[in-house]
């Protein structure tokens, strides 16, 4: 996703969604400061109270998914009931019990969406409409509708829905999404990260994430493509550090190393760039997004908690020198397809004190999609929480995302 993100515009709601899904007094006095809040134990209990769960479990490894919320996995745990849930929850909007126009934020540290958001080729406007909020909407199917669930054992669950999407220029899509969620054992953690440390304990999760063009046309860039779009909503402290290792190389070739013009430039004491390494501050309290070109992007970012010494990595299977990503931006663009591969999002809070977190955001896209009749693409995303002493963690650091957790701790210190 491009320039002028799904942010700028929720945001814009947040003051809205304050007002009109303000949960009723009963259940909402159940989310307010309860003994066990943040746990995930707690959530788990929580969701349940309003939904169908699927909960897949390997010890104390554990994640809960929604299927009326698309599938999305909306926390997880290294360590049982009792543990820290790792994914940040809207507990308000889902004890109202309502929807509302323009976007449901229901929260879930990893949610299926649909790009692009803006642009000639936007599934978020209809034809010939300008490009303001008042007219921005998410498409339901990725919003509201419930995703049917067609296998599921105690580890792995497979949902699959049909949508139909017509875009800005008027192209029809008709399509079939297959989302299959896996909880890794941590065996199978560690050998995809490449790493043998015993002292580790882990929560690992993947998804393969199909689409497939069910029409009777194929999809071509001057009528528009799509794209699969993962969100990541996490938990922000005042000690989380993002953390993406990009390839060097010439900015001509490659682009720049990150972008940072979604919403303004963001100042040094929250975005640094030091050789290869982007480091951009995940504490919720200032809103500002960054995004790495493809041929910038790595399979791998992630944060550090320093405050709880968690590690969250995110893997993502992004296919080698592809550079047609969708663009987002909220006009008529001059390159639809030059958007970006990897995006972060820090919240915070608006001029008028209202915030709709605090969270943070590892985002990942496939390439724009040009599908024939029938043909479909995969896009694997996984998730890995990783808790540990320091010296075992900072192991990981070093091997996955090329740094130390001296040098991440240290990324802000004044210079």
């Amino acid at each position: 996703m491009n320039r002028f993100s799904l942010h700028f515009s929720l945001f814009l709601l947040t003051t809205v969604m304050v007002v009109s899904c303000s949960a009723p007094t009963s259940k909402k006095a159940n989310t307010t400061n309860p003994s066990n809040s943040g746990t995930y134990g707690y959530d788990r209990q929580f969701i349940e109270k309003y939904h169908n769960i699927v909960e897949l479990k390997r010890g104390d490894a554990a994640v809960v998914i929604v299927p009326d919320y698309q599938g999305r996995v909306m926390t997880s745990t290294c360590e049982g009931d009792a543990g820290a849930g790792f994914g940040w929850i809207n507990h308000d909007l889902i004890a109202s019990g309502k929807t509302v126009e323009h976007i449901n934020v229901f929260g879930g540290e990893e949610r299926f969406w649909i790009g692009p958001e803006g642009g000639q080729y936007s599934i978020y406007f209809a034809k010939g409409k300008d490009f303001v909020f008042d007219n921005w909407f998410v498409p339901a199917a990725i919003d509201t509708e419930t995703f049917a669930i067609v296998d599921k054992t105690e580890t792995a669950v497979t949902f699959n829905k049909d949508m139909h999407f017509v875009n800005y220029k008027g192209t029809q899509f008709d399509l079939t999404i297959n989302r299959k969620v896996t909880l890794l054992t941590t065996i199978q953690a560690m050998a995809n990260l490449d790493i043998e440390d015993k002292n580790l304990s882990v929560v690992a999760y993947e998804s393969d994430n199909t689409m497939k063009n069910r029409g009777e046309k194929e999809w071509k860039k001057e009528t528009g493509l799509l794209s699969i779009w993962m969100l990541s909503m996490f938990n922000s402290s005042p000690d989380v550090t993002i953390v993406i290792p990009v390839k060097a190389g010439d900015e001509v070739e490659l682009g720049k190393k990150v972008n940072d013009d979604y919403f303004g430039k963001i100042s040094d004491d929250r975005l640094r760039v030091k050789d290869n390494i982007i480091f951009f501050k995940g504490d919720g309290k200032s809103r500002g997004k960054i995004g790495i070109p493809p041929l910038r992007a790595t399979r791998f970012m992630g944060s550090y908690d320093a405050q709880s010494k968690v590690l969250t990595i995110l893997e993502s299977e992004l296919p080698e020198g592809e550079t047609d990503f969708v663009n987002s931006a909220w006009k008529i663009q001059e390159k639809p397809y030059g958007g970006d591969a990897l995006n972060s999002y820090n919240d915070g809070p608006l001029k008028d004190g209202s915030q709709l977190g605090p969270f943070y955001e590892l985002e990942s896209s496939s390439p724009a999609l040009a599908l024939k009749p029938g043909a479909n693409y995969t896009h694997v995303q996984r998730i890995y929480h990783i808790k540990g002493d320091e010296k075992s963690l900072n192991r990981v650091a070093e091997k996955i995302l090329s740094v130390s957790l001296a040098t991440i701790k240290g990324a802000f210190s004044p210079r």
